[in-house]
């Protein structure tokens, strides 16, 4: 995208902050990411009615890792309160279900439906096809590395 400046010149405005120090910040560079990310993700997702938030916990249900709602909204990084409006909303479309937790029935695990797998499926294509916008600018062999130090630095050598 190119402006214009007084002078009449058209320039880069991304190109011409990109020699600002904020450019070698690494949480500015991953919220950064994320952000482009996202609007990507929500954009090939509204065809199936989800965001990236539902979305995420749609995959987590269907893990078959049965996750209660505290782990989903542990490992989210959310709010309790924002979990159970997601799976609320997940629940009412009949794409998940709620469950009594094995180990802890006052805990609620929350596990994918055969309707919630099958939109999961064709989602994760389109979420796909998002996350290779993102990172067009990396190789694949580059993409899979970054994606795997992410993962590093997130939870260690053994994830």
């Amino acid at each position: 995208m190119s402006i214009e400046t007084q002078g009449g010149q058209q320039t880069e405005p991304a190109d011409k902050l990109v020699a600002a120090s904020i450019s070698q910040d690494l949480g500015f560079l991953l919220a950064k990411l994320h952000a482009a990310g996202s609007v990507l993700n929500n954009r090939a997702l509204a065809e199936f009615d989800l965001k990236e938030r539902s979305y995420s916990v749609l995959i987590l249900a269907n893990s078959g890792l049965e996750p209660t709602q505290r782990e989903l909204a542990d490992f989210l990084s959310l709010d309790p309160s924002q979990i159970v409006a997601l799976v609320d909303e997940l629940e009412k479309r009949r794409l998940v279900v709620r469950a009594p937790g094995k180990q802890d029935r006052r805990a609620k695990t929350v596990t994918a439906t055969a309707a919630g797998s099958r939109l999961q499926a064709q989602a994760a294509e389109a979420a796909g096809r998002a996350e290779s916008e993102a990172l067009s600018g990396l190789a694949d062999d580059e993409a899979a590395q970054l994606k795997a130090l992410l993962r590093k630095a997130l939870w260690g050598g053994g994830a």
